[in-house]
């Protein structure tokens, strides 16, 4: 089984149930967070909803530079509504999937490089890549969206198995 047979499936559950998650964001609640050091609802939302679209320049570039030298940098997106957020996902899932589908093992282990400023932030492969800062960065917002959910009184769906508010999987 190649890298991609094996990522691409995973990719495509996470995703999945990722966007079970975002479709039962409260606009109305967009700038509300638990904590003063903690993102917004908005911005946790356009984070998750970006994180996807990350795999094409990972797939297609052999680095990224977050703050270039003399170019803008990076802007995070903060959601404005939830048709905005689920287009910016459902267009990066589409894109990330078609970024790794039928790629070979060769250029799944090459060398990739987020820089800031030129700076080398840190250099993997690019399976690695995928798999820490794409799947694994989504999971672990994803949960923290399941609490701000929950602690807005949101029905939060089955992710790994029933949740509390939906007991049937």
């Amino acid at each position: 089984m190649s890298i991609s047979e094996a990522l691409v499936p995973e990719f495509d559950q996470e995703m999945a149930t990722t966007r079970k998650l975002l479709e039962r964001i409260p606009e109305d609640k967009l700038g509300w967070t638990p904590h003063a050091k903690s993102m917004t609802l908005g911005r946790l939302a356009g984070h998750i909803a970006e994180m996807p679209g990350w795999a094409v320049p990972t797939m297609k570039q052999e680095s990224m530079d977050v703050n270039p030298p003399g170019g803008p940098g990076y802007e995070g997106l903060v959601a404005t509504s939830q048709k905005q957020v689920l287009a910016k996902f459902d267009e990066g899932v589409a894109a990330a999937k078609s970024a790794m589908t039928g790629v070979s093992d060769a250029t799944f282990l090459q060398t990739w490089t987020l820089l800031s400023g030129g700076k080398p932030v840190f250099s993997m492969p690019r399976a690695a890549i995928v798999r820490l800062m794409l799947l694994s960065h989504v999971i672990h917002h994803r949960g923290q969206l399941s609490v701000y959910l929950r602690l807005n009184e949101v029905p939060v769906p089955s992710i790994y198995g029933p949740s509390a508010d939906e007991g049937n999987m």
